[in-house]
């Protein structure tokens, strides 16, 4: 079973910067797509970004420029940082993994991703 943790996730003022960081287990990320969704009280689960096996990145429209997801092969692990944050990305992040190498573009839907950590909180506010 592979393990997926998040960290990073804490409490930061508005326009302010967290990196979230996804270990894998010590797979290689070449075989993976990696997803960050998210998920606010009294709200469902939100797509925020993936990235593919082969580096294609995605990002939801509410994140586009502010938001960069990446990965270190060496490391297996995969980075969500967040910039310019705002109130209304407070949320449970969640990471998760899916086997897929061949892709060269990610699929940003929680029904394809097998693998999940188990969330880290990030709240913005003042």
């Amino acid at each position: 079973q592979l393990q997926v943790v998040e960290s990073g996730g804490g409490l930061v003022q508005p326009g302010g910067s967290l990196r979230l960081s996804c270990s894998t287990s010590g797979v290689t990320l070449d075989l993976y797509h990696i997803g960050w969704f998210r998920q606010a009280p009294g709200k469902g689960r939100e797509p925020v970004s993936c990235i593919s096996s082969k580096g294609g990145a995605y990002y939801e429209d509410s994140v586009k420029g502010r938001f960069t997801i990446s990965k270190d092969n060496d490391k297996t692990t995969a980075y969500l940082q967040m910039n310019s944050l705002k109130s209304e990305d407070s949320a449970v992040y969640y990471c998760a993994a899916n086997f897929a190498p061949f892709e060269d573009m990610c699929i940003l839907s929680g029904n394809y991703y097998r693998y999940w950590g188990e969330g880290t909180q990030v709240t913005v506010s003042s």
